[in-house]
């Protein structure tokens, strides 16, 4: 007798896949930076993002780079300098970035109530 195999089962979540490419920890935050701001140099994009660490950040710049969202480009000048840009795809988010920024500052309030409610075991 033939196992069966079942068939594939389909993602029951379609952002899946991108959460971790936009939501990941200090992602969501070098591209607003660097949608927002433009473009910039390795400590200006550091300057702006509190308490990320230079090996971190070089290894989120890397990974948004290697995903298309982050264009790097060296000039080879004496001193050589390197800056930082988001490509038109990573532009593409900035609708979506603005409407988590608009929910962020109607609901941030009820969020932070329910937490405290909760730690406090007033469930």
């Amino acid at each position: 007798m033939t196992p069966v195999t079942p068939p594939p089962v389909a993602d029951p979540c379609p952002i899946s896949p991108v959460v971790d490419l936009f939501f990941g920890r200090w992602s969501t935050q070098v591209l607003w930076v660097l949608i927002h701001d433009g473009r910039m140099r390795f400590n200006e994009v550091q300057q702006r993002i509190p308490g990320v660490t230079p090996k971190v950040l070089t290894q989120r710049l890397r990974q948004l780079e290697r995903d298309g969202l982050v264009q790097r480009t060296y000039h080879p000048e004496v001193p050589p300098r390197v800056e930082y840009a988001a490509t038109a795809l990573a532009a593409t988010l900035t609708p979506l970035f603005d409407g988590l920024a608009r929910w962020s500052n109607e609901h941030l309030a009820q969020v932070l109530a329910a937490r405290a409610a909760y730690d406090a075991g007033e469930r």
